[in-house]
């Protein structure tokens, strides 16, 4: 019913910047929280940072001052525009979405397929 699709992802040198985007389509009556969390091989999954449809944001302490969370409540749309990247920020990144699909009903955690990003040192 819901899909997310995330991009952007990619190898980029240590110091660098990349930018991912998540869209989400389908059966969709509103969107509470939408995020990016991510895991590197080895670790569990880790909150990067998320967005409130009313604009609060919380993100994870390694990140802050680095990456910049943001959405689109129009285009159901999150981006995470990530700067001065380092090894360590080497994972796999997922996008989620708590998202209501019925009028009156409970909002349900969605997750994209997952987009690789890659900081070579």
């Amino acid at each position: 019913q819901v899909q997310l699709v995330e991009s952007g992802g990619g190898l980029v040198q240590a110091g660098g910047s990349l930018t991912l985007s998540c869209v989400a389509s389908g059966r969709i009556i509103s969107i509470n929280s939408m995020g990016w969390y991510r895991q590197a091989p080895g670790n569990l999954r880790e909150l990067v940072g998320e967005i409130t449809s009313g604009g609060m944001i919380n993100y994870q302490d390694s990140v802050k001052g680095r990456f910049t969370i943001s959405r689109d409540n129009a285009k159901n749309t999150v981006y995470l525009q990530m700067n001065s990247l380092k090894p360590e920020d080497t994972a796999v990144y997922y996008c989620n979405a708590g998202v209501r699909t019925n009028y009156g009903g409970r909002y349900y955690s969605y997750w994209g397929q997952g987009t690789q990003v890659t900081v070579s040192s």
